[in-house]
């Protein structure tokens, strides 16, 4: 071991995470002392978080980054950079106000969204039953350019979804028909935020803010939505995000990524990132990151297996992505 790396391993060991901080990863969040203590020693650590329901999953973990939490903000708004993975295929932001411009570079071909064969409880994509239908009635898929009207088809209802989102105005998909169980991601949603106390104690009013948005927004927030096509399963899904960034003091920077739409797989998520400072010279942060998801094969029969295959997953993306993120910044300083 180097003299500089050794030095900044002390360093490290002898911060302690941001009190307030702490006391959330231990109530809420579940981190042992022993995870606590091996975060202080620059060790990564992650475990499962308690499923709350059926069909319900979470997964929290965290590192010590020697770099500035300012850098880290600074990639989550560059968001395109920030996601970029072999895993994503395409991605993107949306403006505000959201326009069908922001969706040109989203590409669809059959295993993304095949109208031919959606129909109503047995469609290959999340849609409501009224989409559905339409989609029976206003594609042709015997014409020569099927997929090129289902692309554009499917573009225009995701715009219109995001904008009554991002305006508060009706028209947002409040029930998926393309199974025979009806999926209520709105009311999943909400569970899965009443399953995340953590957000409320660090940040007071950040749960009405993600329950309500565009209405009682936290003061000082940044709320940004992206769309992104990625790897997962038999066939990619496509999602929208809600990213909001706030900071409830000097030391402490929360983002939240909340699940807009997805296309397959998920029935809600709710992501949070903790960025705190450790020690006082500004160049070492503690990176927090947990997630809690909702996925309707998770019920049913073998739901026991699936799950543990999912949670082993989970865990091995999030350790993958946090090490990414610690490498980036500590490389880029």
């Amino acid at each position: 071991m180097s003299r500089a790396i050794a030095v900044l391993a002390l360093v490290a060991a002898m911060a302690s995470v941001d009190p307030s901080v702490r006391a959330v990863l231990t109530r809420y969040l579940k981190f042992s002392a022993g995870e606590i203590s091996d975060l202080e020693r620059d060790r990564t650590v992650k475990h499962n978080l308690d499923a709350r329901a059926a069909g319900e999953f979470g997964v929290a973990g965290a590192t010590r980054v020697h770099a500035s939490k300012a850098s880290f903000l600074a990639v989550a708004r560059d968001i395109v950079r920030f996601k970029h993975d072999p895993g994503v295929l395409q991605i993107g932001r949306f403006s505000d106000p959201p326009v069908l411009q922001d969706l040109a570079a989203l590409t669809l071909d059959r295993d993304d969204f095949d109208a031919a064969s959606c129909r109503l409880h047995d469609c290959g994509i999340r849609l409501p039953a009224e989409l559905i239908q339409r989609a029976e009635r206003e594609i042709d898929p015997n014409a020569p350019n099927a997929q090129e009207q289902a692309a554009a088809w499917f573009k225009r209802l995701l715009l219109a979804d995001v904008i009554a989102y991002v305006t508060g105005g009706p028209g947002r998909f409040e029930q998926y028909d393309d199974g025979p169980s009806p999926i209520r991601p709105l009311e999943d949603f909400a569970a899965v935020l009443d399953h995340s106390p953590a957000i409320g104690a660090l940040v007071p009013g950040l749960p009405d803010h993600l329950a309500r948005f565009p209405r009682d927004r936290v003061p000082g927030a940044e709320d940004f939505l992206y769309w992104s096509k990625e790897k997962f399963g038999v066939a990619p899904f496509i999602s929208v995000t809600h990213v909001t960034l706030v900071c409830p003091s000097a030391r402490v920077c929360v983002m939240t990524t909340k699940d807009i739409y997805s296309s397959r797989y998920i029935d809600a998520s709710l992501a949070l990132a903790v960025a705190s400072d450790a020690g006082d010279a500004g160049d070492l942060f503690d990176l927090v990151y947990t997630n809690r998801s909702r996925a309707n094969a998770l019920k049913g029969g073998l739901s026991g297996l699936r799950r543990s295959i999912v949670e082993r997953r989970a865990r091995g993306a999030l350790d993958e992505s946090l090490k990414s993120i610690k490498i980036r910044l500590e490389n880029t300083r």
